[in-house]
């Protein structure tokens, strides 16, 4: 969860040798597509664009969901309108 949002994490089960290839590979491509749009190059920032996206769906971030709780996938939703509110609202009174 980012800022009240949830997000989907990593697959788990990926090998830690992959994960550490498809970041690197992820960051790579988030500074080219930086770069490229610095330097006013459409179709560059397009391709990294293009890569980003591939890293995203093989580290499972995106794509089809890797795990199979049969839960609906409830990926960039407000965690307070999901079946998770009542849980993190809980959170929010531990923490103060």
């Amino acid at each position: 969860m980012v800022r009240g949002r949830l997000w989907r994490r990593s697959d788990p089960d990926l090998h830690p040798d992959r994960r550490a290839e498809l970041v690197t590979e992820l960051m790579s491509a988030r500074r080219a597509k930086k770069d490229t749009r610095s330097a006013g190059d459409r179709d560059g920032v397009e391709a990294a664009r293009v890569r980003v996206d591939a890293a995203k769906t093989a580290l499972g971030k995106r794509g089809p969901v890797w795990c199979d709780d049969d839960a609906p996938d409830e990926t960039r939703r407000m965690v307070k309108n999901t079946r998770y509110a009542e849980s993190y609202a809980s959170l929010d009174d531990q923490e103060g």
